[in-house]
């Protein structure tokens, strides 16, 4: 996968936002295979995901404006999006993504259905991230897999674990924190 810092997406979305169409054939060229891992992912159905693809790249385009770099990265908020796209297709279909081990999903070989490492972090790579996730707890490392892999709501992941939803939000919120603090 290319280096995030090869690309200016702060940039490209923003040329976006001023209606540059070669700026998001750029994105586009950039990422659509990483992001169409993430949503397969959560929909676990390619005809779908590239579905979701299509419509996210819609909303990338049209929702370009909204993007503020002192909010985060651009590459971050592609993501989100496409991410978003996805959860909600997988919400309306009445369909979740079934439990899987992070390390499987980690160790496999990237192709155009396989979970990216980089969609959680820009920077880490596979083996630093199973590391740090590794040090996290054991709650904070299942809510996070939970969330950011399954693609469960916080409410799917408290039921699953029988844990208050405050506990949840809590162990989410400290174990990025913590796994930031790992990878930077």
């Amino acid at each position: 996968m290319p280096q995030a810092t090869d690309f200016d997406y702060e940039s490209t979305v923003e040329a976006c936002a001023r209606g540059d169409a070669e700026a998001l054939r750029a994105l586009y060229e950039r990422e659509s295979r990483w992001l169409l891992g993430v949503a397969m992912r959560i929909v676990r159905d390619r005809h779908t995901a590239h579905d979701v693809l299509q419509d996210a790249f819609v909303a990338i385009w049209q929702r370009a404006g909204t993007y503020q770099r002192a909010l985060g990265s651009a590459r971050g908020w592609v993501y989100t999006v496409v991410r978003h796209k996805a959860l909600d297709e997988a919400r309306r279909a009445a369909r979740e993504s079934p439990a899987g081990d992070l390390r499987d999903a980690l160790s496999a070989q990237p192709d155009e259905t396989a979970f990216d490492a980089s969609a959680l972090s820009g920077h880490a790579d596979a083996a630093a991230l199973t590391r740090c996730l590794d040090a996290l707890d054991t709650p904070k490392r299942d809510c996070i897999v939970s969330a950011f892999v399954e693609g469960l709501t916080h409410e799917q992941i408290a039921t699953r674990l029988a844990a208050p939803l405050g506990s949840v939000k809590s162990w989410i919120r400290r174990g990025l924190l913590s796994l930031k603090a790992c990878l930077s």
